[in-house]
């Protein structure tokens, strides 16, 4: 039972869970798609809907998560199975999710670590463009950067919770803000940085769609890690002292600073260089890397940035292996050690055909997919979606408020002082929201 108990881990501290998760939440669509979002959708319009969205929508769902994972002590699936076996489903939905988004994430992380030693030997060269086309393409290359990015998220969920993710979360999180605001101070003091910022912070109203407010919805929901049970896993290392409605929205808000922030480091630079803005996942590899080389220190500041890039990358990627991890330390009482490196292999499987379809494998399609997009696909539009919205119908209607309330509350030992507002979002709000974007995504409604 002692080693048991050692296995599974929990927190230290309410710093470490806080820096834990916040790096869990805290990933590549800060980066690179919140600034762009706004950009191409009203700007400041754009971030005021954002930011009540996390508040109306991500605040509840990652509040509920946290209850569940805290109340039971157990993995998703386990959770979900311990308060009411028909919902047990909706948990596995969730460790399939962090499955198959550390899949195609590895190989992601793999270009970053690519990218960092490039700046490192004096950046990117000539057209930048032609430089990932080529290097995502080759059949080897990409593999071993993924593979060494996975390396280093085993290594950390390996050590453990306390030992682990906890001592490495709290000082990643930190450096990257650090290094954020770096990168911030470099960009927003550029000679033409105010296009950027004009274009990124003031409000056009008539770009302000319905469509627009859909992907506002979407960024909030995958940018807080919600539906994957990542935060339902973090909370079940949680002890009854911890109050946990301050958590659920300390790290929202961390959250939002760094998306907001990003806003900041990205789109001035790209401006005082006259590059297009609205170019999506290309910006972080093909726009940015051009933007360093035109700027004075470049290689530096270029250096920086991907390291800080890979600071969010690493610790969103641990919270998806420990989900993984969890369940098989749960039901089947694996050794860390084991469930560990028998993850981490078969994850690695998934990247090496991810990083193969976007080279020799880009031609082999499924559903009109290649095996990268796929893998998104699956886990973005079905999976967590999915996962959102049972969360909340679980605990508005058959869990129940009550009992969600007493575990929030530790039975009024904590003032739960947002217990209606919270009722109310869990039970219409967020679900509405949630549906609407599933629907959406699907191509069942179209904004």
């Amino acid at each position: 039972m002692e080693k048991e108990k050692k296995d599974r881990g929990q927190w230290a501290s309410s710093l470490g869970f806080i820096m834990a998760t916040a790096g869990s939440a805290i990933g590549l669509g800060n980066l690179w798609k919140f600034p762009y979002l706004a950009g191409q959708n009203g700007g400041g319009a754009f971030v005021i809907v954002y930011i009540l969205i996390v508040i109306f929508v991500g605040f509840t769902i990652m509040l509920g998560e946290i209850t569940l994972g805290r109340s039971t002590g157990l993995n998703a699936l386990g959770a979900y199975r311990k308060l009411n076996k028909k919902f047990a489903w909706v948990g596995g939905a969730g460790i399939l999710a962090a499955f198959t988004i550390l899949g195609y994430y590895n190989a992601v992380g793999g270009w970053v670590i690519k990218y960092i030693v490039q700046f490192v030997t004096g950046g990117v060269s000539g057209d930048s463009a032609v430089f990932f086309g080529e290097f995502i393409s080759s059949p080897i290359e990409p593999i071993i950067w993924a593979l060494v990015f996975a390396l280093a998220t085993a290594f950390i969920v390996w050590k453990g919770i306390s030992g682990g993710i906890e001592k490495y979360s709290k000082v990643l999180m930190p450096a990257l803000f650090v290094l954020l605001i770096v990168v911030v101070i470099r960009s927003v003091t550029l000679p033409g940085a105010g296009a950027g910022l004009e274009y990124y912070l003031k409000p056009d109203f008539s770009k302000l769609t319905p469509a627009a407010i859909v992907a506002a919805l979407g960024q909030v929901f995958f940018s807080l890690s919600l539906g994957m049970g990542c935060m339902i896993t973090y909370g079940s290392y949680l002890s009854k002292d911890e109050n946990i409605e301050k958590d659920a929205f300390i790290v929202p808000l961390m959250d939002t600073s760094a998306a907001l922030l990003a806003g900041f480091a990205i789109l001035p630079a790209v401006f005082a260089f006259g590059f297009e803005p609205g170019v999506g996942p290309s910006l972080m590899f093909i726009t940015l890397p051009s933007v360093f080389a035109a700027m004075p220190l470049g290689a530096v500041f270029g250096l920086l940035f991907f390291i800080l890039v890979l600071f969010a990358a690493i610790t969103s990627s641990i919270s998806l292996l420990e989900v993984c991890t969890a369940y098989f330390i749960d039901e089947f009482k694996w050794s860390r050690t084991k469930a560990t490196v028998v993850l981490a292999c078969a994850i690695f499987v998934l990247t090496i055909l991810s990083s193969l379809a976007m080279g020799p494998m880009a031609n082999v399609l499924i559903f009109g997919k290649n095996f990268f997009d796929l893998l998104d696909f699956i886990a973005s539009n079905i999976l967590l979606p999915v996962g959102g919205l049972m969360m909340c119908i679980f605990i508005g209607y058959f869990w129940g408020i009550d009992n969600a309330v007493a575990e929030i509350s530790q039975n009024g030992k904590y003032a739960f002082r947002l217990k209606g507002f919270w009722t109310v979002l869990v039970k219409y709000i967020a679900p509405i929201a949630v549906g609407i974007v599933f629907l959406n995504m699907l191509g069942i409604i179209k904004f």
